[in-house]
Protein backbone atom coordinates (compact mmCIF):
# COMPACT_ATOMS: atom_id res chain seq x y z
CA UNK A 1 0.00 0.00 0.00
CA UNK A 2 1.49 3.51 -0.76
CA UNK A 3 0.27 6.38 0.54
CA UNK A 4 -0.45 9.35 -1.24
CA UNK A 5 1.91 12.44 -0.30
CA UNK A 6 1.20 15.97 -1.69
CA UNK A 7 4.31 17.56 -3.36
CA UNK A 8 6.49 20.16 -2.13
CA UNK A 9 4.96 23.23 -3.60
CA UNK A 10 1.39 21.81 -3.20
CA UNK A 11 1.79 21.53 0.79
CA UNK A 12 3.59 24.87 0.80
CA UNK A 13 0.68 26.40 -1.00
CA UNK A 14 -2.02 24.08 1.23
CA UNK A 15 0.10 25.63 4.43
CA UNK A 16 -0.21 29.35 3.34
CA UNK A 17 -3.67 29.05 2.40
CA UNK A 18 -4.94 27.49 5.03
CA UNK A 19 -2.76 29.69 7.42
CA UNK A 20 -3.58 33.11 5.98
CA UNK A 21 -7.58 32.36 5.49
CA UNK A 22 -7.76 31.52 9.38
CA UNK A 23 -5.43 34.50 10.66
CA UNK A 24 -7.58 36.78 8.63
CA UNK A 25 -10.37 35.10 9.96
CA UNK A 26 -9.08 35.10 13.49
CA UNK A 27 -8.39 38.98 12.91
CA UNK A 28 -11.57 40.67 11.51
CA UNK A 29 -13.25 38.60 14.38
CA UNK A 30 -11.43 40.27 16.95
CA UNK A 31 -11.67 44.13 15.13
CA UNK A 32 -15.44 43.32 15.13
CA UNK A 33 -15.71 42.46 18.98
CA UNK A 34 -13.40 45.55 19.48
CA UNK A 35 -16.09 47.50 17.99
CA UNK A 36 -19.47 46.14 18.49
CA UNK A 37 -18.99 44.92 22.20
CA UNK A 38 -16.75 48.03 23.48
CA UNK A 39 -19.57 49.39 25.49
CA UNK A 40 -19.05 45.90 27.95
CA UNK A 41 -22.66 44.13 27.49
CA UNK A 42 -22.97 40.74 26.71
CA UNK A 43 -24.97 39.18 23.80
CA UNK A 44 -26.40 35.78 24.06
CA UNK A 45 -26.15 33.36 21.08
CA UNK A 46 -26.97 30.56 22.96
CA UNK A 47 -28.27 30.24 26.61
CA UNK A 48 -26.58 28.98 29.18
CA UNK A 49 -23.95 28.24 26.76
CA UNK A 50 -22.31 30.85 24.63
CA UNK A 51 -22.66 34.55 24.44
CA UNK A 52 -20.09 37.21 23.38
CA UNK A 53 -18.07 39.51 25.77
CA UNK A 54 -15.55 41.57 25.37
CA UNK A 55 -12.35 40.95 27.43
CA UNK A 56 -8.81 41.60 26.87
CA UNK A 57 -6.78 38.37 28.31
CA UNK A 58 -3.31 38.95 29.85
CA UNK A 59 -2.36 35.51 30.37
CA UNK A 60 -2.71 32.13 28.60
CA UNK A 61 -6.35 30.32 28.30
CA UNK A 62 -8.50 30.15 31.78
CA UNK A 63 -5.92 33.53 32.35
CA UNK A 64 -3.14 31.25 33.68
CA UNK A 65 0.02 32.88 33.87
CA UNK A 66 -1.45 36.87 33.77
CA UNK A 67 1.58 38.13 35.33
CA UNK A 68 3.94 36.63 32.73
CA UNK A 69 2.81 37.92 29.46
CA UNK A 70 6.54 37.97 27.81
CA UNK A 71 7.02 34.70 28.67
CA UNK A 72 3.82 33.83 26.93
CA UNK A 73 4.05 35.69 24.02
CA UNK A 74 8.18 34.28 23.92
CA UNK A 75 6.75 31.14 24.19
CA UNK A 76 4.33 31.78 21.53
CA UNK A 77 6.96 33.13 18.90
CA UNK A 78 8.98 29.51 19.33
CA UNK A 79 5.97 27.87 19.10
CA UNK A 80 5.22 29.33 15.20
CA UNK A 81 9.13 28.47 14.35
CA UNK A 82 8.46 25.37 15.12
CA UNK A 83 5.23 24.85 13.47
CA UNK A 84 6.62 26.20 10.24
CA UNK A 85 10.12 23.48 10.60
CA UNK A 86 7.14 20.92 11.42
CA UNK A 87 5.61 21.53 8.57
CA UNK A 88 8.39 21.81 6.02
CA UNK A 89 9.55 18.54 7.26
CA UNK A 90 5.95 16.33 6.75
CA UNK A 91 4.81 14.64 3.75
CA UNK A 92 1.11 14.45 4.55
CA UNK A 93 -1.11 16.83 3.39
CA UNK A 94 -3.74 16.18 6.54
CA UNK A 95 -0.56 16.77 9.23
CA UNK A 96 0.11 20.22 6.56
CA UNK A 97 -3.02 21.35 7.27
CA UNK A 98 -3.07 21.01 11.20
CA UNK A 99 -0.04 22.46 11.11
CA UNK A 100 -1.26 25.80 9.25
CA UNK A 101 -4.59 25.72 11.59
CA UNK A 102 -2.12 25.86 15.11
CA UNK A 103 0.30 28.29 13.34
CA UNK A 104 -2.56 30.70 12.80
CA UNK A 105 -4.07 30.45 15.95
CA UNK A 106 -0.95 30.66 17.70
CA UNK A 107 0.26 33.63 15.77
CA UNK A 108 -3.12 34.78 15.72
CA UNK A 109 -2.82 35.56 19.57
CA UNK A 110 0.86 36.30 19.42
CA UNK A 111 -0.06 39.34 16.96
CA UNK A 112 -2.22 40.38 20.05
CA UNK A 113 0.39 40.64 22.19
CA UNK A 114 2.12 42.57 20.08
CA UNK A 115 -0.10 45.12 18.47
CA UNK A 116 -1.80 46.24 22.00
CA UNK A 117 1.53 46.24 23.97
CA UNK A 118 2.74 48.74 26.38
CA UNK A 119 6.40 47.33 26.89
CA UNK A 120 8.03 44.03 25.80
CA UNK A 121 5.56 41.63 24.30
CA UNK A 122 2.48 42.51 27.23
CA UNK A 123 -0.01 42.94 25.22
CA UNK A 124 -3.64 41.50 25.97
CA UNK A 125 -5.01 39.08 23.90
CA UNK A 126 -8.48 39.89 22.39
CA UNK A 127 -10.96 37.05 23.52
CA UNK A 128 -14.53 37.66 22.84
CA UNK A 129 -16.56 34.11 22.69
CA UNK A 130 -17.95 33.24 26.38
CA UNK A 131 -18.47 30.06 27.27
CA UNK A 132 -19.67 30.49 31.07
CA UNK A 133 -16.38 28.70 32.72
CA UNK A 134 -13.54 30.30 29.88
CA UNK A 135 -13.45 33.72 27.24
CA UNK A 136 -11.55 33.01 24.16
CA UNK A 137 -11.63 33.57 20.44
CA UNK A 138 -11.37 32.14 16.96
CA UNK A 139 -7.74 31.28 17.26
CA UNK A 140 -8.26 29.58 20.63
CA UNK A 141 -10.80 27.35 18.13
CA UNK A 142 -7.92 26.79 15.45
CA UNK A 143 -5.95 25.85 18.26
CA UNK A 144 -8.15 23.48 19.60
CA UNK A 145 -9.62 21.88 16.10
CA UNK A 146 -5.45 21.61 15.14
CA UNK A 147 -4.52 19.73 18.62
CA UNK A 148 -7.59 17.38 18.29
CA UNK A 149 -6.58 16.60 14.64
CA UNK A 150 -3.15 15.83 15.15
CA UNK A 151 -4.03 13.39 18.27
CA UNK A 152 -6.18 12.06 15.69
CA UNK A 153 -3.85 11.77 13.11
CA UNK A 154 -1.38 10.05 15.67
CA UNK A 155 -4.20 7.26 16.37
CA UNK A 156 -4.63 6.60 13.24
CA UNK A 157 -1.04 6.34 11.86
CA UNK A 158 -0.83 9.13 9.38
CA UNK A 159 2.65 9.27 8.45
CA UNK A 160 4.37 12.45 8.66
CA UNK A 161 7.77 11.95 7.64
CA UNK A 162 9.17 9.99 4.70
CA UNK A 163 10.92 7.42 6.88
CA UNK A 164 7.33 6.96 8.54
CA UNK A 165 6.44 6.35 4.60
CA UNK A 166 8.93 3.81 4.02
CA UNK A 167 7.83 1.90 7.38
CA UNK A 168 4.11 1.97 6.37
CA UNK A 169 4.87 0.67 3.46
CA UNK A 170 7.27 -2.32 4.50
CA UNK A 171 4.56 -2.80 7.33
CA UNK A 172 2.07 -3.08 4.68
CA UNK A 173 4.09 -5.64 2.18
CA UNK A 174 4.54 -7.64 5.61
CA UNK A 175 1.07 -8.23 6.66
CA UNK A 176 -0.37 -8.87 3.31
CA UNK A 177 0.43 -12.35 2.88
CA UNK A 178 -0.82 -12.18 -1.34
CA UNK A 179 1.46 -9.96 -1.74
CA UNK A 180 4.42 -11.98 -0.24
CA UNK A 181 3.09 -14.81 -2.32
CA UNK A 182 3.65 -13.03 -5.38
CA UNK A 183 7.27 -12.16 -4.38
CA UNK A 184 7.62 -16.02 -3.55
CA UNK A 185 6.42 -17.51 -6.86
CA UNK A 186 8.41 -14.52 -8.59
CA UNK A 187 11.72 -16.26 -7.01
CA UNK A 188 10.67 -19.70 -7.92
CA UNK A 189 9.82 -18.60 -11.25
CA UNK A 190 13.28 -16.96 -11.62
CA UNK A 191 15.13 -20.28 -10.25
CA UNK A 192 13.43 -22.34 -12.61
CA UNK A 193 14.15 -20.31 -15.60
CA UNK A 194 17.67 -20.56 -14.44
CA UNK A 195 17.60 -24.13 -14.32
CA UNK A 196 16.12 -24.47 -18.02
Amino acid sequence: MTIRQGRPRARVAVFACVAAVALVFDQLTKLWAQSALADGRTVPIIPQLLSLTLVHNPGASLGFGSSMTWVISLLAVVACVVIVVLAARTVSMRWNAMLALAFAGALGNLIDRVAYADGFLNGKVVDFLNYGWSVGNVADIWLMVAGIGIVALIVTGEPFSKADLVRSDETAVQSDPQSGAEEDGGKDASKGGDTL
